[in-house]
């Protein structure tokens, strides 16, 4: 049933990719990656509101249990995306250093509208750390400076000038259909490369520590490139450096 809800969104599809992105949109804006994965009732998000700052905070859980998506009602960065795994990531961003300031956040994820806190274990009850999170999100909004004061890294999703063909559908695919969907569940997934059919994909935000990720990449992601593109084999996770040590320390 999953497999052909997914080849479903080709029903009348003619030529190749780029003339089958505006096909059967529903698909993208209902459907999300982590349906195929056992998901808690649905809740209404919650809703924060400081009358002196005259500001809303929802939000909304993600398929993460560790992970908690924050709806301030304002940009955060516009289309782009941005995770920060340290405190020294952070450097960029005066947001994100007030927010690793919490004791208890593990990592924080930037999206268009949106801010992903990922708490450090599940031992640690979210109703602790919410009122901090709300605190500094509305002073930090109050204050009036820009969430990032530095030119952000390029994401590996834009088109180059190297792309050949097939990566190029690949990016345009990822950008139009897949992020989007993602990120309505509090996180991202950016390119890393192509190589012998493999498509090197990196989660971030609440998909980086997912239970369901496994399922998000084969069943949701590998499908939707193997049906458009048929040169791609397969899709493989990969990390950071930064990500490798703290598996390593975790271990240990």
């Amino acid at each position: 049933m999953a497999a052909a809800r997914w080849l479903g969104a080709a029903a009348g599809l003619g030529g190749r990719f780029c003339r089958t992105m505006l096909k059967d949109h529903n698909l993208r804006t209902q459907q999300s990656f982590h349906h195929l994965a056992p998901k808690k009732p649905f809740l209404p998000p919650a809703v924060w509101h400081n009358a002196v700052r005259g500001m809303f905070i929802q939000t909304q859980d993600t398929p993460n249990p560790n992970s908690l998506k924050f709806i301030p009602g304002k940009e955060v960065l516009e289309s782009r995306t941005m995770e920060f795994s340290t405190p020294a990531a952070a450097f960029c961003s005066p947001l994100a250093r007030q927010l690793f300031k919490i004791e208890g956040v593990k990592s924080i994820f930037f999206g268009p509208d949106f801010i992903t806190i990922t708490k450090e274990s599940e031992d640690l009850d979210w109703n602790l750390l919410k009122p901090d999170i709300y605190a500094t999100i509305m002073d930090f909004f109050a204050s009036g400076l820009p969430v990032v004061t530095e030119e952000a890294p390029r994401t590996d999703t834009a088109a180059s000038e190297d792309d050949d063909e097939v990566v190029l559908m690949i990016k345009e695919l990822l950008d139009t259909r897949i992020r989007p969907t993602v990120q309505e569940d509090g996180g991202d997934v950016i390119y890393k490369g192509f190589e012998d059919g493999i498509v090197q994909l990196k989660l971030q935000g609440s998909c980086t520590s997912c239970p369901s990720s496994i399922i998000t990449l084969k069943n949701g992601i590998q499908n939707m490139l193997q049906f458009y593109i048929p040169e791609v084999e397969g899709v493989e996770q990969v990390v950071d450096d930064d990500d490798d040590v703290e598996k390593e320390a975790n271990s240990t």
